[in-house]
């Protein structure tokens, strides 16, 4: 009979003639791994290496230079005349694990930990899976229009130079081309008048608003949003400790007026809004309003976080200026995105705030994001300098129209008087009303029956509302009349249920 050693390596150990590694690297590792999980116990004696050999069908040469490979990693000591033993040689016989653990799960990853940790109560995945043809989301662009012939010849012209290496390794403290570029670019046109010192570059951004919500909010700091608001910046706030509390929305968006009812002074950290178009409701704050807003900010000491992550994609007239490029008290905290007709790995984030707040965000950004990407930057600087940035957007603007406006009319063509929206001067999402109301959540059940997804996260339901957040900007005008036909299957579906 073999010994429970020979028995339990026999069932452990398989490898590849023809892998990457070589077998008895393969086999090496595969002994650590049981020796680390404990199916081969201190003192356990391996069998010689005529009897390895002969068990795995292998040369005696590679048995030993397994055994050897064991011992120079330091998970064996090879006794002379003793025996090959696994980390202690004075413990001459251990029982084997392999008859308490199933064999099966050797190579399985633990799926809890051995230690007790705090999850996050405010963060949850909002990632759905689906297998339908169609998915609807809440406003991004379409990654097909950016231009990869052309960036495959800027980004290895990029790659090839010299200076490169250097950028990488540079310590001073000068201003980067990239930052006076962004400045430059900010400066025409969003009316600002920054400079470097008032400009904090990210990744996204997400990872600017965590930054500043880092930097302002202390526990139990009281946040006001609109009443309808982004999911995503309500859990950064809420993880940083804050207490959200919703403001009143309407045509001319957030309702300054009630914050003035029921509010004081001191009572308020920050306001968060998007000025030129609201989340979700595609809606404009109003120049009164905005003015208003800024005033109130000043009178009441509280922080305005403007989130301008659309400003960019204006289809008709021009958009409105930034409450922020007005700010004369540092007051505002300007948040946005630059580059979003190139894929998401060239799209950078950025904070226009004080100098005072932007030198303090470097430190955090500095914990979360030391290397950044010369690369991106570097490109993304020679567009803005050569205008080539411009022009891509102002050829996807265009595009982005023609969505717009062929969805309009396939919602009018398909729904008429069951669905209200108004027509949005930009951004690349409209906002749908039902009315009758629906179960929105019967909707998306139905409609991903009919290869349209629909995620939860665009849907808005409750005793005042009804709507979704339509995001355009990724369908092209075929999609969009196939997504728009057979989301009104969906609800005819819904509707047929409901009377029954």
């Amino acid at each position: 009979m073999n010994s429970p050693v020979v028995d339990l390596l026999e069932q452990l150990i398989h490898f590849e003639k023809s892998g990457t590694n070589p077998v008895y690297i393969q086999i090496a590792q595969q002994i650590i791994n049981a020796i680390q999980r404990g199916y081969l116990a201190k003192g356990t004696v391996l069998p010689g290496t005529r009897t390895f050999s002969q068990l795995l069908k292998v040369h005696r040469n590679t048995a030993v230079a397994v055994y050897d490979e064991l011992a120079s990693q330091g998970w064996v000591e090879i006794v002379p005349n003793k025996g090959t033993f696994v980390l202690d040689p004075k413990q001459r016989s251990t029982p084997i694990k392999a008859t308490t653990q199933h064999i099966h799960q050797v190579y399985d990853y633990s799926k809890t930990t051995g230690f007790p940790f705090q999850p996050a109560f405010h963060l949850a995945s909002t990632f759905e899976e689906t297998v339908a043809k169609y998915s609807v989301n809440d406003g991004k662009p379409d990654l097909r229009l950016h231009p990869v012939h052309q960036f495959s010849r800027w980004y290895s012209a990029v790659m090839k130079r010299k200076s490169l290496v250097s950028k990488w390794n540079q310590t001073t403290a000068s201003h980067s081309v990239f930052k006076t570029q962004i400045c430059n670019y900010l400066n025409v046109t969003r009316g600002f008048h920054i400079k470097p010192n008032n400009l904090l570059s990210t990744r996204s951004t997400e990872m600017s608003l965590y930054i500043v919500s880092q930097l302002l909010i202390k526990p139990n700091d009281v946040v006001l949003v609109g009443r309808l608001s982004n999911y995503a910046s309500n859990m950064i706030f809420q993880q940083a400790g804050a207490t959200i509390k919703t403001v009143p929305l309407d045509d001319s968006g957030l309702d300054v007026s009630y914050i003035k009812k029921h509010f004081i002074r001191g009572s308020i950290r920050c306001v968060y809004v998007r000025a030129n178009r609201h989340y979700p409701t595609t809606q404009t704050l109003s120049a009164e309003r905005r003015l208003e807003l800024l005033e109130l900010a000043k009178t009441y000491e509280f922080a305005i976080i403007e989130e301008d992550y659309d400003y960019d994609f204006q289809f008709e007239g021009s958009a409105m200026l930034p409450m922020a490029s007005a700010d004369v008290n540092g007051m505002v905290i300007y948040l946005g995105k630059l580059g979003q007709s190139l894929f998401p790995s060239f799209q950078t984030g950025f904070v226009v705030a004080p100098e005072n707040l932007i030198s303090e965000a470097k430190n955090y950004l500095q914990l979360l994001d030391e290397q950044g990407d010369i690369i991106q930057q570097q490109i993304l600087s020679e567009l803005i300098s050569e205008g080539e940035i411009y022009r891509l957007m102002k050829k996807n603007i265009i595009i982005y129209k023609q969505r717009r406006d062929c969805l309009c009319k396939y919602l009018s063509e398909y729904f008429k008087n069951t669905i209200t929206w108004s027509i949005p001067t930009g951004g690349l999402a409209i906002w749908l009303q039902f009315e009758p109301k629906i179960s929105l959540i019967k909707l998306a059940e139905s409609a991903e029956d009919q290869d349209v997804f629909l995620p939860k996260t665009i849907l808005y339901q409750d005793k005042d509302t009804c709507a979704i957040r339509f995001g355009f900007g990724h369908l092209n005008t075929d999609e969009i009349k196939s997504v728009v036909k057979n989301l009104r299957k969906a609800y005819d579906e819904v509707l047929k249920a409901k009377i029954l």
